[in-house]
Formats: C-alpha cells, structure tokens, sequence
C-alpha cells in the first residue's frame, strides 16, 4: 500500500518553483524535541537574518548526551525561493554516522569532511548539477508558504550520503488541527513529507528496512505562519522524535 501510495504520488506531484507568498524577517525561537515516549532529549535554538532579498537561518539542537545538530542555511526570497548555501553538522553519541556536508548552489560544489580510521580530517569537494528546486535547509520555510489547500508538489534534496546523492521529496497536505500555542487557539496545516530515495537505491531501501520515514510537519495558519511541530528522524534515520515550538500543545 506504502509502494502504492508513493508512485501515485510521484505521478501527481509537481516540481514547481514555491512563490514567495510570506516574506521571511528577522526572528528567535526555542524549541524541545522528545523522544517517542515524551522525554526530553535535546533543545533547538532558531535563529533568522535577513540582508536585503537574502535570508541566513540556523537550527542548532544540543542533546543532553552532548550531542549536536547544526545547519546554517542561505536562501534567496525574490519572487522564488533559491538556495544558496546550506551547512549541515551532526555529531556525537546520538549520530551513528556524524556528518559535515556543505552545499553551495550557486557553483554546484559540494563538500564532505569526514574523519577517518586515523582520526584524520578527511575533505572531498565535487561538483554535482543541482536542480533549481534544491530545498536543503529550509523545507519549513517553503511549507509556509504553500496554501493549506495546496496539491501534492516535490522538491529536490541533497542527502549527504556517498558524497552527495539527489533525492526527492514528496510533500502533500494530510490534515488541520488545532494549537494552542502561548494562549492562543490556532489552526495547523499537517504535511507529510514522503524521501523518495528513487532506482536501486531506493528498492533496495525498502526491501532492507532502511527507507527513511515519512516527515510529519505542523505549520500555524494565518498571516504569519510559523512552523509548530516536526514529527520524524535526525538524518533520515534512528529514533522518531519530535520538535517543537516551546509552549505550544494540541487540542485533544
């Protein structure tokens, strides 16, 4: 049914550019992420800035085991929304496969610093064509601003796997409910983000167990729509846990 599903939705999706509907300004924000049985396992810090049309974000989560989450993300905001660049860290006893992979899209040059056998610094640079579509980093910001009503659309992604290998994602609306978020009662826009991994890769994914799972993401309505909740795996893979805005919980 899961097969089914997903090459219906590749079928119908489009790649289109996301119009720039709410245009990103400077912001903070705090954010908790718990495991599946409502531990507390890490604490995010969201960080904006914006410098004419372009807007620099970062999410930095630190666990509590030392563990550390880092991306840094440029993008541009005219008319579209374009990547320029994405720098993404995970290190630390929560990351069976630590990375550091660094994308520049405007030169197609990607980068991966590894640490080898030796505990040496290992860096290969390659240069990749990259579709303009590229989301790394930002997915959220492209979710708000997509009407609630919007038709499955898909969005390319650069996993940081073998150097660097094209994905991608399948988004579709499943849902409203409602958020409570800082005494307020607000409506949210549930997306479910399908990694379409694609070829061999892909069959032999699934047919190992090692498919990455679908991403459940809340996005608050209204005239400034903010990310609430992301619900799925660091990396595309270990623990569901879920992220979200500190505060906010939902009506039950």
């Amino acid at each position: 049914m899961s097969a089914l599903y997903a090459m219906t939705l590749c079928i119908a999706a489009a790649a289109v550019p996301i119009s720039v509907r709410h245009i990103q300004r400077p912001m903070h924000r705090f954010m908790v992420t718990r495991s599946e049985d409502g531990k507390t396992i890490a604490s995010g810090e969201f960080s904006q800035v914006v410098q004419g049309n372009e807007v620099t974000m970062r999410l930095t989560y630190h666990f509590v085991d030392g563990s550390i989450d880092d991306e840094a993300t440029t993008y541009t905001q005219q008319g579209t929304f374009r990547l320029v660049r994405n720098h993404h860290i995970q290190k630390g006893p929560f990351f069976t496969k630590p990375i550091d992979f660094t994308v520049e899209a405007a030169t197609g040059i990607v980068t991966s610093r590894t640490i080898d056998k030796n505990a040496k610094i290992r860096v290969e640079s390659k240069h990749m064509d990259l579709p303009n579509d590229l989301a790394n980093g930002f997915v959220g910001t492209l979710l708000l601003n997509v009407p609630y009503n919007t038709a499955p659309f898909r969005v390319g992604m650069l996993a940081p796997v073998g150097g660097g290998r094209l994905i991608r994602l399948l988004i579709s609306p499943e849902d409203e409910q409602t958020v409570h978020l800082a005494g307020q009662t607000l409506k949210a826009t549930v997306f479910r983000i399908h990694p379409d991994l694609g070829g061999i890769v892909g069959l032999i994914a699934r047919l190992t167990g090692l498919q990455p799972k679908d991403v459940m993401v809340w996005v608050l309505e209204g005239e400034e729509p903010a990310v609430a909740v992301i619900v799925g795996q660091f990396g595309g893979y270990g623990p569901v846990v879920s992220s979200e805005l500190e505060g906010d919980s939902f009506e039950k």
